[in-house]
């Protein structure tokens, strides 16, 4: 099947990331990190809103409320929807200044989980927390790197999860009631010629979707044999992430990035940065958790 690439967004993001279909919106959002900004743009009406969070958004999560969680340059926080306020949580890293938050989602159970990085991107400094009903930030995994795609299988009983340099998915044993993960194995391996695994998301079969950083490519891949089932080629270079969307969640959202392309690299992918759509794919995604919490 060849699939029609379309731009659901004209604006070029600096480096684009973490789509989010929020399904009663009705809209797609997601964040320029380094630009720090939320975007979110209503299909119907091809309205577009950008939410200035002057801080680095390494990825958000729509809340019960309608609002954001956000995994910040800074730490955790509450994001408003409206006027970009923003309401801290806690700052798991403020002794590691050399690192910064990355992809996160929210769990079947409405828990954000989130993971950091080293701004050098070669040092294993990163984290892996999640953030808790109450508000309690729990570390979860160390020594990651690039801490990056996430999701879990359409039982609950498994997490994948990607640190982007290893070129694999790993996956856990997840326990939806406490949130535990365990047991951590290699579920694929990526070839290195595919572009570096950036983000992930799963469908409504169990298989795995992810984005190849240099790679120009989306890829789904079956987790339980680590076969891979389907090349979607792009017209640029850095894949940052996807996620399903639309009305029935068959579109395909899929986020770039122009950082880091020289002058002559970014004349032969003018479109780098761009949000890209792929309408009725004949898949059909999971709808996105929102994140719940207590009153502190």
């Amino acid at each position: 099947m060849e699939y029609k690439i379309e731009i659901a967004c004209n604006q070029l993001n600096k480096l684009g990331e973490g789509p989010i279909w929020d399904s009663v919106r009705k809209s797609i959002c997601w964040a320029d990190i380094t630009n720090g900004e939320i975007h979110e743009i209503d299909p119907s009406t091809k309205s577009h809103s950008i939410i200035k969070v002057n801080e680095m958004v390494g990825s958000f999560a729509v809340c019960t409320n309608g609002d954001f969680v956000a995994a910040l340059e800074h730490g955790f926080s509450f994001v408003n929807r409206n006027s970009g306020a923003k309401i801290a949580i806690g700052d798991p890293e403020a002794d590691l200044p050399g690192n910064r938050f990355n992809d996160g989602k929210c769990d079947p159970a409405g828990r954000f989980w989130a993971g950091s990085m080293s701004f050098n991107t070669t040092d294993a400094s990163g984290h892996f927390y999640m953030l808790d009903h109450d508000l309690g930030i729990h570390k979860e995994i160390g020594g990651i790197t690039i801490s990056n795609g996430l999701d879990w299988s359409l039982d609950n009983k498994i997490f994948y999860y990607i640190d982007t340099p290893t070129f694999q998915v790993d996956a856990f044993d997840y326990d939806n009631a406490t949130g535990e993960i365990s047991n951590r194995r290699k579920a694929i391996s990526i070839p290195r010629e595919e572009g570096f695994p950036d983000g992930m998301c799963i469908d409504m079969e169990g298989m795995l979707w992810i984005a190849h950083w240099g790679g120009w490519q989306i890829t789904r891949w079956d987790p339980t044999t680590g076969e891979k089932l389907l090349s979607i080629k792009l017209p640029v270079s850095q894949i940052t992430s996807c996620c399903f969307g639309g009305d029935h969640l068959q579109d395909i959202y899929i986020t770039s990035a122009r950082e880091g392309l020289s002058v002559a690299e970014l004349e032969k992918e003018p479109l780098a940065g761009s949000l890209f759509r792929i309408s009725n794919t004949t898949f059909t995604g999971r709808r996105a958790t929102e994140f719940t919490h207590v009153s502190i």
